[in-house]
C-alpha cells in the first residue's frame, strides 16, 4: 500500500472520529482502515492515535503529523488539479456545500448526471443548513438560498427557490378556514430554524405584499421532520416545493391560499473569485447553471 493512500485514510479515520466512519467513506472495511494506520505508524515509528474500546484521540505527534498530512494531501491534489488543467480534462475531488432539503430533493438526484458525464471527478457533498466558510472550510462552491450578504464570494444566480404553504386536511377540519394570509395568526404555524421566516411569513397578493406575524409553538431546523410535524396535523408549513410535492401530490397535505404568491428566495451558486479556475469546477458550475439556472433571462 503506498504511503499517500495511508496517509488519506489516517485523516480521514480523524476526521470523521472513527475507523468505521472513514470506511464507509471511503468504501472499505474497517479492518482495512485499521491495518493501513497501523501500517503507517509502523513505518514512522510513533503512535499517531491514542485507542480504546470506545474512543480513539490523536497522539501529540499524531497532532502535529494531522496538519502536516492534510497539507500534503492537498498539495498533492493540486498538482493534479494543474495536469487536469494542463490536458483540459475535468478531474480530481470536488468539495460542494449545499442546503438539506435542496441538496436531498434537487441536487443530488441529478447528480448521477454529472458524474457520468465526467466520470474522473469525485464529489464530496456536506448538506448543512449552517453556514459555512467557503475558504476556511475547504468548498469549492457551495450553494445558498436567501439574500445575500457582503461576503467577496462569486456568486451565480439560479432558479429561484419556490415556497409553498401547506397543511394535512385532518389538522384543517379542526381548525377555522384560511382564506386570507392574516387568517394564520389564528393557526399553529411551524417554523422553520434556519430561515428569516421564524417570526413572519410574506405573502404578495392583489393589496401588494403582506407580512405576516406568526407564532410557533413548535420550531425544527430540518425539512423532513418538519413536514412530517404536518402530515401528523400539528400545523401549517411553509416550506419548498421539492420538499412537499409528494404529500401534495397524494392527499397527504393541500396547497392553501393559492390566490397568493409566496415570494421566492434566491437561490446561488458561490465560490471564491480568487481560485483558479480548474476544468472540475468550471464543469460543476456549467453543470449547475444548466440545471438550475434562471431559465427567466
Amino acid at each position: 500500500m503506498d504511503r499517500l493512500s495511508q496517509m488519506a485514510t489516517f485523516v480521514k479515520a480523524v476526521e470523521l472520529g472513527s475507523f468505521s466512519a472513514a470506511a464507509d467513506d471511503l468504501n472499505m472495511s474497517p479492518q482495512l482502515v485499521g491495518k493501513q494506520v497501523k501500517m503507517l505508524e509502523q513505518h514512522l515509528g510513533v503512535s499517531l492515535l491514542n485507542r480504546t474500546t470506545r474512543r480513539q484521540s490523536l497522539t501529540d505527534f499524531g497532532r502535529t503529523f494531522y496538519q502536516r498530512a492534510k497539507m500534503i494531501l492537498a498539495d498533492m491534489y493540486a498538482v493534479e488539479s494543474l495536469a487536469a488543467e494542463a490536458r483540459g480534462v475535468p478531474s480530481g475531488r470536488l468539495r460542494i456545500n449545499a442546503p438539506v432539503t435542496f441538496g436531498m430533493h434537487a441536487l443530488s438526484p441529478r447528480l448521477l448526471e454529472y458524474m457520468v458525464k465526467y466520470p474522473q471527478v469525485s464529489l464530496d457533498l456536506t448538506l448543512s443548513n449552517e453556514l459555512v466558510d467557503v475558504v476556511d472550510d475547504g468548498y469549492d462552491a457551495v450553494f445558498r438560498i436567501g439574500v445575500l450578504q457582503d461576503s467577496g464570494l462569486k456568486a451565480i444566480p439560479l432558479m429561484p427557490y419556490q415556497l409553498v404553504l401547506c397543511a394535512a386536511p385532518f389538522y384543517l377540519e379542526r381548525r377555522l378556514p384560511i382564506k386570507t394570509p392574516w387568517d394564520l395568526q389564528q393557526h399553529e404555524c411551524l417554523g422553520f430554524g434556519y430561515s428569516d421566516g421564524r417570526s413572519s411569513w410574506s405573502f404578495d397578493g392583489p393589496e401588494g405584499r403582506i407580512d405576516v406575524p406568526i407564532k410557533s409553538r413548535l420550531t425544527i431546523n430540518q425539512g423532513y421532520p418538519l413536514l412530517a410535524a404536518a402530515i401528523a396535523g400539528l400545523g401549517v408549513i411553509l416550506q419548498p416545493l421539492e420538499l412537499v410535492g409528494d404529500a401534495l401530490r397524494n392527499g397527504s397535505l393541500v396547497r392553501l391560499l393559492s390566490q397568493y404568491a409566496v415570494p421566492a428566495s434566491p437561490l446561488h451558486i458561490l465560490y471564491t473569485p480568487d481560485r483558479r479556475m480548474t476544468p472540475k469546477l468550471r464543469s460543476f458550475l456549467d453543470f449547475s447553471v444548466a440545471t438550475f439556472g434562471n431559465r427567466s433571462k
